[in-house]
């Protein structure tokens, strides 16, 4: 029963016949609830026809589809789906930060719908003008697709008479139009000391990880914006009915702590965008950030930071947590263990137990024990193993090879890396098989990737790189042959010219297509015998992509080399150093932790030529060809 179940969810992607074809929709995040990545029904799409083509036709761009802002979801599939007064197509929707919402044809691009739900929240109106995204942050997080029902679940963030305000939606597949009526996201909790309520506070928090539905509910987790306001904001996991919207009784709130010593919470649910995670038992999974900086307020009951969570479907109770030996330490610089997302493995042969992964920014996988994320013990023994695969803005991926074996992707630093399962017996381990060579990738360390395959045969592994400033912010498409970890495809696929903002793309691939989505465009990709299609480039960028600085004020990137009490020593990119009073963007709760040997982005005013004090502290790139020009 444990194995059809899984196996049901491992198709959540929902394969169709179609003749003597595996037609394939993509309805969530990552394919499945497991969040696999994995289409093991393509058929036309293989190590040799990506490489070499076929029949007098080739791998490449056929069509690239403008759209109105950056796109941060992933792409969604549904086959054969009717579109008011368009007919019945193939129809990929995608989601922008304008909160729009198109319906276009996967196989022409040809725009059947396109919908906005009102104007987004800009970066000046965001905690302190974070910038790790573009200029509007509206739809930011993956819809999900009720596939029975024939509706699209999503959440908007919206801005009116100066208020943010987030917004949950079921549409119709059809007309994009709501049904039922829209609601307003809100939810309340009950702090540690049991009598202080503290409520969700739309104008703080930030929906970046994709969107769940599972147990006849959507749920949807929330984060932060750049650590920014610690003190107001915290993460929760909220869920609500899929036939009324009504909110579910309980939530999960990350972090119900009544102090802390920085007056820092957050412990946000963020995943760089990845999905929450469900079994086939119902159980949600997801992974947590940071939350104060001082270490000392890790707590099981009230602050689940730095930790894997295994939550009831009714998110009433926190079942397990696995969090590592080294969570003080993370919390102390700023080492989100929940910048990677957690992926479930489908059953393993001879294994009873369900397993797990999951990778942040320390770069070390952890491979886990899905049924009890704690094992109820202490030390390394909490989980079958631990291993380094590189810095991870990102998640895993998974097939079965044609040996019948598991394999996991991970995708740390700039390479993937395959990891073969042995699963049987008392204690499962990884071996790694290969690390492929690097993709360019000038951004925050790791990447999103896809499987696609003909069964167990055929495998490609799919990722996107976001290059640096000099190569023109270009997004590029790798294609790598499944069982060697060999790059045979590279091509350009559009561009990312917000440079403090990490690319966390997912390529889909499905039915003989692959598809892109970057800013103001979707690439769509195939085999023809016609011209390539190019990327259009991007409309220019609005003053708003940038946050208005104050009169007086100033905006220096650079790197931190010394930490001493509230004063960062920074250098800068010509090579000169400035000293940083931090006090006040501590004191102003505008403040994303400092670390040394990593970039930062400061606000504030000059006090001397070589010293200045910080309105607000923010994190920047490590690379300085990601930053901007100081203003």
């Amino acid at each position: 029963m444990r194995a059809n179940l899984f196996h049901s969810m491992l198709i959540a992607a929902a394969v169709l016949v179609s003749g003597s074809a595996l037609a394939v929709n993509v309805t969530t995040f990552h394919y499945d609830n497991l969040r696999t990545g994995w289409n093991n029904a393509e058929t036309v799409l293989t190590p040799q026809t990506v490489a070499h083509g076929s029949g007098g036709a080739t791998f490449k761009m056929t069509s690239f589809v403008p759209l109105d802002d950056q796109v941060d979801t992933q792409p969604l599939i549904v086959q054969n789906q009717t579109i008011t007064g368009k007919g019945a197509h193939d129809v990929v929707y995608v989601a922008t930060e304008a909160n729009s919402i198109y319906a276009i044809d996967a196989n022409t691009g040809q725009v059947l719908l396109h919908r906005n739900y009102g104007v987004a929240v800009p970066i000046d109106a965001l905690p302190g003008g974070c910038s790790n995204n573009s200029g509007l942050v509206g739809i930011d997080g993956t819809p999900v697709i009720d596939l029975a029902h024939g509706l699209m679940y999503f959440i908007q963030y919206t801005y009116t008479s100066n208020v943010q305000k987030y917004i949950l939606h079921a549409v119709s597949l059809e007309t994009l139009l709501d049904v039922p009526a829209k609601i307003r996201v809100s939810a309340k909790g009950t702090l540690a000391n049991g009598h202080t309520v503290y409520r969700f506070n739309d104008s703080v928090a930030r929906q970046r990880a994709g969107m769940l539905l599972a147990n006849g509910n959507v749920y949807a987790g929330f984060a932060s914006f750049c650590d920014f306001s610690a003190d107001q904001v915290r993460g929760w996991v909220l869920g609500w009915n899929t036939g009324t919207l009504t909110p579910l009784p309980a939530n999960t709130l990350t972090d119900n702590l009544t102090t802390s010593p920085d007056n820092y919470f957050l412990t946000s649910v963020w995943m760089s965008g990845y999905g929450l995670a469900s079994s086939a038992t119902g159980d949600i999974y997801f992974v947590t950030g940071n939350s104060d900086y001082s270490g000392t307020t890790l707590d099981p009951l009230h602050n689940i930071a730095e930790s894997s969570a295994q939550v009831s479907g009714d998110l009433s109770t926190v079942k397990s947590l696995f969090t590592p030996d080294n969570a003080v330490g993370l919390e102390q610089e700023d080492g989100d263990f929940g910048s990677g997302g957690l992926m479930l493995l489908p059953p393993q042969p001879g294994q009873a137990q369900n397993m797990a992964v999951a990778a942040g920014k320390d770069g070390n996988m952890y491979f886990m024990n899905a049924d009890s994320l704690s094992n109820h013990t202490t030390g390394d023994s909490r989980i079958f193993g631990t291993y380094g695969i590189g810095g991870c803005w990102c998640g895993e991926s998974y097939f079965t090879a044609s040996d019948g074996k598991g394999r996991v992707v991970s995708s740390g630093n700039s390479s993937i890396g395959l990891w073969l399962v042995h699963g049987s017996g008392a204690h499962p381990t990884l071996t790694n098989e290969y690390f492929s060579d690097g993709i360019n990738s000038g951004q925050a360390p790791g990447f999103m990737t896809s499987v696609s395959s003909n069964g167990s045969s055929s495998v490609v592994i799919w990722g996107v790189g976001h290059s640096d400033s000099d190569n023109d912010n270009a997004i590029t498409l790798y294609a790598f042959n499944g069982p060697t970890g060999a790059i045979i495809y590279s091509g350009v696929a559009g561009h990312w010219p917000n440079t403090n903002g990490t690319a966390n793309i997912v390529p889909v691939v499905a039915n003989g297509h692959v598809y892109v989505a970057t800013y103001q465009g979707l690439a769509i990709y195939g085999l023809s015998s016609g011209p390539a299609a190019l990327p259009t480039s991007p409309k220019q960028l609005s003053p708003m992509a940038r946050v208005t600085l104050k009169p007086g004020q100033h905006e220096v990137f650079g790197m931190v080399t010394a930490i001493n009490g509230t004063v960062a020593t920074v250098a800068k990119r010509d090579g000169t150093v400035l000293k940083v009073e931090m006090r006040g963007a501590m004191a102003s709760q505008l403040y994303a932790q400092a670390t040394v040997g990593h970039g930062i982005i400061v606000r504030g005013k000059f006090t001397g030529r070589d010293t200045m004090t910080a309105d607000s502290i923010l994190h920047g790139k490590d690379k300085k060809l990601e930053w901007p020009s100081d203003r």
